[in-house]
């Protein structure tokens, strides 16, 4: 029996965030809702599938939440209650990796403000970026960052998209060096930086590093996930769902029988448990604007994942579409 999901529409800037109607029939499942609402006797939220950081050991779930787009100009009340819903939700789901930048609009302040209202700084991941030329300039944004989020200590800071990155590089060590930082690293999310993201990879010692990667999309699995392995870096995932071209090309489509092989529920999961399954991906960071984004992303960091036999058989699912 061949199992239906509605169709998603999606496009990002960063990470992805969908415009579109999400599958929410797994909820029950996964508890429903995590007890979001902190009802008594709501359930615990199933436990989340974890990855280490190779620099340090530490371990964090492997679905991570994305804030470009709808989180860039939320100003409103109205704008901000279902953003509110949805940290709240990845919180009590067991979430903690939460990415933003200085370039996605009002995103740092508006994460740092919804985190300090619930109170959930100690149980999430902060990361951001900087984007600049010049130190003087890039220390003055990375400033901004820390009262943008709220916070005296940023779990990691990233050179965006290689943006003069030794001088960038060389104030994050000493941030780092002083305790206001814990790791350091370096995004990309187009394959025109590969050449030079490669190089940087193989000169600089670095915590983690941000790629582009999706199903559809496996440059960075084949030439940059294995080089991160080797150099010991944490691989954060943006734009997982390849910028919406993957909930297009299965508009409409049931999800084959055999997605519930490795506990797929959604196409969604089906896209992130591709991802997650290479036991080179730290961390990948959905964009989620919604409660029932959370639960339905949440899920593909739960039961099983696809081996390299199945894995191979989705590549040939979607390159046949």
């Amino acid at each position: 029996m061949m199992r239906t999901s509605p169709p998603r529409t999606a496009f990002a800037a960063g990470a992805d965030f969908p415009s579109r109607r999400r599958f929410i029939g797994q909820v029950c499942a996964l508890g429903l809702a995590f007890g979001m609402a902190g009802r008594a006797g709501a359930q615990a939220a199933p436990a989340l599938i974890l990855r280490q950081i190779p620099s340090s050991g530490e371990r964090v779930p492997v679905i991570g939440l994305g804030t470009a787009r709808r989180y860039e100009d939320a100003a409103s009340e109205a704008d901000l209650a279902p953003l509110r819903a949805t940290l709240k939700a990845f919180e009590a789901g067991g979430g903690r990796m939460i990415d933003t930048a200085p370039s996605y609009g009002m995103a740092e302040s508006v994460v740092g403000a919804l985190v300090a209202d619930l109170g959930i700084r100690r149980s999430m991941f902060l990361a951001t970026k900087v984007g600049a030329n010049g130190k003087d300039a890039g220390r003055a944004q990375i400033e901004r960052s820390f009262i943008q989020l709220r916070t005296d200590r940023i779990d990691l800071i990233s050179v965006h998209n290689l943006r003069d990155t030794a001088t960038q590089l060389a104030t994050l060590r000493e941030l780092k060096q002083a305790g206001r930082i814990r790791y350091l690293g370096m995004t990309t999310s187009f394959d025109g930086q590969y050449d030079a993201f490669e190089a940087t990879m193989k000169r600089e010692t670095l915590d983690f590093v941000q790629v582009d990667y999706a199903l559809d999309n496996r440059g960075a699995g084949e030439r940059l996930l294995p080089l991160a392995r080797d150099r010991g870096m944490a691989v954060m995932v943006n734009l997982p769902f390849g910028r919406g071209r993957l909930f297009s090309a299965v508009q409409g489509r049931p999800l084959p029988e055999w997605a519930g092989d490795f506990d797929c529920h959604s196409w969604a999961q089906f896209f992130l448990k591709y991802i997650v399954s290479n036991d080179a991906v730290t961390v990948a960071i959905p964009g989620m604007a919604k409660p029932e984004y959370v639960i339905d992303n949440l899920g593909a960091a739960t039961g099983r994942l696809p081996d390299a036999a199945m894995r191979r058989r989705m590549e040939a699912y979607i390159d046949a579409l």
